[in-house]
C-alpha cells in the first residue's frame, strides 16, 4: 500500500494528466454518446480531420513555449496565409498559391521573431499586437469576401484528398507530429530550445545564440500556422478572414495540457497532439449532445485553467 502511495506521489501530473484526460473524456462520450453516432468511425474521422490545422499550430507552440516564448498572432496568420494562397491561385498554378501561403506565414513569423530576438520585446506583446495588426490586413485583403479556391489539385493535396485510402489531412497531421517529434528530441535545434527556455543566459554563456533560438521559434510558429491556413483553404475550398479566430484558445489549451511548460524548459509533441484530438472529442461530443459554442469555450477556459494549474504546482515541487 505504501509502495502503491509513493508511486502515485512521483508521478509528473502534467505529463500524465493528458493519457487520463484523453481516455477518462473519450469514454465518457462513447457511454453517454453510445446511440448518438459518437463511436461511428465517420465520426472518429471527423474528429482527427477538423483538428489537423489546430495540431500543426500546436507544434509550432511547443517550441515557442519550451523556449520561454509564446505566440499569440497565429490565428491571424492562418486567416492571411489562407487568403494569400486563394488569391494567389485566381491568378497563377498551385505553387503560386502553395508558395504564397506558406511564405507568408514565414515572414510573419519571422517579423515577429526579429521584435523578440533582436529588439528584446516580449513575445506576448509582440504577437498580442501583431495579432490585431493581421487580423485587419486579413480582413482588408479582400474586402470581407469569401475567396473561392476551385483547383482541384491544391484541395485534393491539401484536403479532401486521398492516398490509399488514407485522408490527406491525416497523413498531414502524421507527417507534422512526426517530423516534429525527431526535431524537438533528437537535434541539436531541439536541445538549444529546451536550454534557453530553462535557462536563457545559462545557455548563452555555453555558446548557444539565444536571438536566433527565438527567431527561429517564432518563425517555425508562422510557418505552422501558414500550413494550416493552407490545410483549412483545402478543407473548405475556399478562404475567409475569418479562419483561425476561434483556434487560439484550442490550441493553447492543447499545448498546456499537453504537458508543455509555461516557463519554458519542458514539452511534449506527442502531448500536443493528444490535446489537440481531446479538445476536438471535447467539442464533437458537446455539440452531439446539443450544446452551444458558449459552452465549448465555457469548458475550454475551465481545462486551461485547470492545466495551468498543474503546470505551477509542478514548478512549486
Amino acid at each position: 500500500m505504501t509502495k502503491a502511495i509513493d508511486t502515485i506521489k512521483s508521478l509528473d501530473l502534467q505529463r500524465s494528466v493528458i493519457y487520463f484526460g484523453f481516455l477518462g473524456i473519450f469514454l465518457f462520450f462513447a457511454v453517454t454518446l453510445h446511440d448518438d453516432g459518437f463511436l461511428t468511425s465517420r465520426n472518429l474521422t471527423n474528429i482527427i480531420l477538423q483538428t489537423a490545422p489546430a495540431t500543426i499550430m500546436a507544434i509550432g507552440l511547443v517550441f515557442a513555449l519550451s523556449a520561454g516564448e509564446i505566440d499569440l498572432s497565429f490565428g491571424s496568420i492562418v486567416a492571411v496565409a489562407a487568403l494569400s494562397a486563394a488569391v494567389a491561385m485566381q491568378n497563377g498554378p498551385m505553387l503560386y498559391g502553395v508558395v504564397a501561403g506558406l511564405g507568408a506565414g514565414i515572414l510573419i513569423g519571422a517579423f515577429n521573431g526579429a521584435l523578440v530576438a533582436y529588439l528584446r520585446l516580449p513575445s506576448f506583446l509582440v504577437t498580442l499586437a501583431t495579432m490585431g495588426l493581421f487580423a485587419g490586413i486579413a480582413r482588408t485583403m479582400t474586402d470581407l469576401r469569401s475567396i473561392p479556391v476551385l483547383n482541384d489539385t491544391f484541395t485534393g493535396i491539401f484536403g479532401s484528398g486521398r492516398l490509399f485510402g488514407v485522408p490527406s489531412l491525416v497523413l498531414w497531421t502524421i507527417g507534422a507530429v512526426a517530423v516534429g517529434h525527431i526535431v524537438y528530441r533528437n537535434t541539436r535545434f531541439g536541445a538549444h530550445v529546451l536550454a534557453v527556455g530553462d535557462n536563457a543566459r545559462a545557455a548563452q554563456v555555453s555558446g548557444i545564440k539565444v536571438p536566433r533560438v527565438r527567431l527561429m521559434v517564432l518563425t517555425l510558429c508562422g510557418a505552422t500556422a501558414g500550413l494550416a491556413g493552407l490545410l483549412y483553404a483545402g478543407r473548405l475550398q475556399a478562404a475567409k478572414y475569418t479562419l483561425g479566430e476561434s483556434d487560439l484558445m484550442t490550441v493553447i489549451a492543447a499545448v498546456i495540457v499537453g504537458g508543455t511548460a509555461l516557463n519554458g524548459g519542458k514539452g511534449s509533441i506527442i502531448g500536443a497532439l493528444l490535446g489537440s484530438l481531446m479538445m476536438g472529442m471535447l467539442n464533437n461530443g458537446l455539440i452531439l449532445m446539443g450544446l452551444q459554442v458558449s459552452d465549448q469555450m465555457i469548458v475550454r477556459g475551465l481545462i486551461i485553467l485547470l492545466a495551468v494549474a498543474i503546470s505551477l504546482r509542478e514548478i512549486r515541487r
